[in-house]
């Protein structure tokens, strides 16, 4: 006899469908499950036979044969066991329901419980898109399922409750995550409120979320870099629907979505340790998965002491910033992840940390200071829109209560900066805004738009023309530098870039001379 059951894969951050057919026939006992299956789809014989009798059935004596087709992709996880039961069961007479309309995912336990399995986001969103009715999901899954619109997503915990649900003894009402419960956001309670004494560094920051800058930090220990950065994602503007969903989908498949979140919110941050392999910021493994890169997607990446990181890690970032994704090639095939994030990076300005400090002195030669800096590449440090300066904390400010300005506050004047280059933007030909759609934020724009949209004064241009001469500033420099110019304009609203805004952008490019000369 013979049996068809759909069920997902994943590959990269996207769901494939998979038929699950199953053929018993007479001949010598035997089970195999081919389609390039991996060690724990292989192993779901065992679960799956140990199962099919704890739970009161038979199991077939006979030659079965499972194929998960399409035979020519890697099958990956124990995502297949229910699907791999249901054949089983159907191809021997022993259950007799329509399945067509409906996806299983879902891994078993030896007794017939389902347990979670990961990237059931992304099969949800597929069996929408092929037209099923419903999906079988385990119930640890059911929040990230459930936000899927088009579909019914039926939760279970045990295999008995697929049976009684197409039997039609218990129906399983379909479920939605309540995206205003608190399960579906997590809040930070950090605020910038809490920063005392670096009031430049702020203004960098806020800068730097309008216009979605690269921002690199370097100052003594404990100046409050860390501090800062772990603060931007209260200050970023809120993820949009789509933003959100594919967020959710790449924690989803790699992993960490966190129990009873049903969509992330609010923007990650990611701070891998600096002892972090370049596959792990990158992605990677036999069968790929996202790296820390892809996991900070539509958030922040924080890299404290950036100099103590593997230099082949760190150049890895290079394309990413610039391409916004990261392709993986291994034996198994090549995938493409996501990785549009804002980068924000730490330091101290050499080995000890106090050169320059006020009261402490450095016990680093010139030539030591020298050859830490320079560990951060030329080319990578090109990519830092904004390089700031974080000196050494009074003791005055230290002592004295907080009395700066909340993330509210800030996050406010942020989304009026936004609304403003939006409205700014308008004025555009339809035909540009399409050609160069989410590349509006200042440090995406494409050249296009860099010359549409950064209009400066004359005394500006004079300025800048003077400044570029005198330092010698890279090309790439002088695009970052009309960027932040473009940032600080649209905090003041103003359509034009003035000589003011250039002088503050410049400033936030001085650390090249300072500690980086080559």
């Amino acid at each position: 006899m013979f049996s068809s059951i759909k069920s997902f894969g994943i590959s990269g951050i996207s769901s494939y469908s998979v038929e699950v057919e199953t053929d018993i026939s007479n001949g010598m006992p035997s089970f195999e499950i081919v389609g390039l299956p991996d060690a724990a789809v292989k192993e779901s014989r065992d679960r799956v036979r140990s199962a099919i009798k704890n739970c009161g059935f038979t199991f077939p004596v006979g030659r079965i044969t499972v194929n998960l087709a399409p035979a020519d992709t890697k099958k990956v996880g124990a995502v297949y066991d229910l699907a791999v039961m249901l054949g089983i069961l159907s191809a021997s007479n022993q259950i007799k329901y329509n399945f067509l309309d409906s996806g299983f995912v879902g891994e078993l336990s030896l007794k017939g419980d389902i347990r979670k399995v990961n990237g059931v986001l992304s099969m949800t969103i597929k069996a929408r898109d092929m037209g099923l009715k419903s999906i079988i999901v385990p119930f640890e899954n059911r929040f990230e399922a459930g936000v899927i619109e088009g579909i019914d997503v039926l939760p279970v915990k045990t295999f008995f409750e697929v049976i009684e649900h197409f039997s039609g003894e218990k129906i399983i009402e379909p479920y939605k995550s309540d995206l205003s419960a608190e399960g579906a956001v997590e809040l930070s309670n950090l605020d910038f409120f809490e920063v005392k004494g670096q009031p430049k560094a702020i203004r960098a920051c806020e800068i730097a979320a309008v216009g979605e800058h690269n921002l690199l930090l370097v100052g003594p220990p404990g100046s409050g870099k860390s501090m800062l950065a772990k603060r931007m994602p209260t200050i970023l503007p809120e993820m949009s629907f789509e933003e959100a969903i594919k967020t959710t989908e790449i924690h989803s498949i790699a992993g960490v979505l966190k129990s009873g979140v049903a969509l992330i919110k609010q923007r990650p941050f990611r701070a891998p340790h600096h002892s972090v392999s370049p596959h792990g910021l990158s992605g990677g493994g036999v069968y790929p998965k996202p790296g820390e890169i892809s996991l900070a997607h539509n958030g922040v990446l924080f890299l404290d002491e950036l100099p103590e990181y593997d230099k082949t890690a760190l150049e890895i970032l290079r394309q990413p910033l610039e391409d916004r994704s990261v392709t993986v090639s291994r034996v198994a095939g090549s995938v493409t992840f996501p990785s549009s994030f804002m980068l924000i990076a730490a330091m101290n300005p050499c080995k000890c940390g106090y050169r320059g400090h006020p009261t402490r002195p450095c016990t680093c030669t010139d030539a030591a200071a020298q050859r830490y800096v320079n560990r951060i590449s030329g080319p990578l440090l090109d990519r830092f829109d904004m390089q700031v300066e974080i000196n050494a904390v009074k003791f005055e400010d230290i002592s004295a209560s907080p009395s700066g300005e909340h993330s509210e506050s800030i996050k406010a004047r942020i989304l009026e900066a936004i609304e403003f280059r939006n409205k700014r933007l308008e004025a555009l030909p339809s035909n540009i805004l399409e050609k160069n759609r989410g590349n509006f934020s200042s440090s995406r724009l494409t050249p296009q738009l860099l010359e549409l949209t950064c209009k400066i004064t004359d005394d500006a241009k004079k300025s800048l023309a003077m400044i570029f001469d005198r330092t010698g500033l890279s090309a790439r420099a002088y695009d970052k530098i009309l960027k932040v110019s473009r940032s600080i304009a649209d905090i003041d609203k103003s359509e034009d870039i003035t000589e003011d805004h250039i002088f503050e952008a410049v400033q936030y490019r001085n650390l090249d001379r300072k500690y980086f000369s080559r």
